[in-house]
């Protein structure tokens, strides 16, 4: 089955709420053609900036949060609910990106929660699973992606799943210049793809898009976008530069 690839960049903690509109109004101008569905996720202080800029151009570029509450609403000073980011303007959120799981001790079922509380909002859920370099030194690559897939999709019937697009990103490729090879980010793509059809069925299996998202480049992304499991990518430092995005996004064709 063919499905249309899906590029999302994760701008992280960087850009101001200016910073943040200049680099819209560079992506929407050079991405007016993209074949590609794309997404962009600034930091939570910009999002209605972000939003303003989209609506005002009518780009078809989509507009995503870094994170979310598991609850609506109540006494979570700090916190984020998918509620409140669905009534910004979002069309989806990153969850379990490893940054969350490593830096702010975020679990599997913790997870699962966030989950649930973005498909009740009618969020796009980008679910992040992914191993560190000691795990995979240690051949344990599998066991902890198919961990946090099981723990991650507990609970969703087959068209919750469906829903959904995974990213796969190996801990020890983000932000280290590293990279997975395009086998083995194939490998990989291809077990979730099995695990999907185990935990959703066929039409989940078929449905769901998987990202990679590891120091993706515009210099290694045709590589890895042309992999037969590899449905996307997820953009950390090269989405902040307009050029090197619209390249990944192009590569995405």
């Amino acid at each position: 089955m063919a499905r249309r690839k899906f590029v999302c960049g994760n701008w992280k903690m960087h850009k101001t709420g200016q910073e943040a509109l200049q680099l819209v109004k560079d992506l929407v101008q050079r991405l007016s053609g993209a074949s590609a569905q794309v997404g962009i996720a600034p930091p939570f202080t910009a999002v209605a900036q972000v939003k303003w800029a989209l609506s005002q151009a009518r780009s078809p570029l989509q507009l995503f949060g870094q994170n979310c509450h598991h609850e609506k609403q109540g006494a979570f000073t700090g916190e984020v609910s998918a509620l409140m980011l669905k009534d910004a303007g979002c069309d989806g959120v990153i969850l379990g990106h490893s940054e969350r799981r490593q830096l702010f001790g975020e679990t599997d079922e913790g997870v699962a929660r966030k989950v649930k509380a973005a498909l009740a909002e009618g969020l796009h859920p980008i679910v992040c699973v992914g191993e560190t370099l000691q795990e995979r030194e240690a051949g344990r690559t599998w066991e902890v992606v198919s961990r946090q897939m099981r723990a991650g999709l507990a609970g969703l019937d087959t068209g919750a799943v469906q829903k959904l697009t995974i990213a796969y990103e190996p801990v020890w490729a983000i932000g280290t210049g590293r990279n997975a090879t395009a086998a083995q980010a194939q490998e990989v793509h291809g077990q979730i793809r099995g695990l999907l059809r185990e935990l959703g069925g066929a039409a989940a299996a078929d449905a769901v898009r998987i990202q990679y998202g590891g120091s993706v480049k515009p210099d290694n992304a045709a590589e890895l976008l042309g992999q037969p499991d590899v449905d996307g990518a997820l953009v950390g430092g090269a989405s902040l530069k307009a050029e090197d995005f619209a390249k990944i996004v192009e590569a995405a064709r």
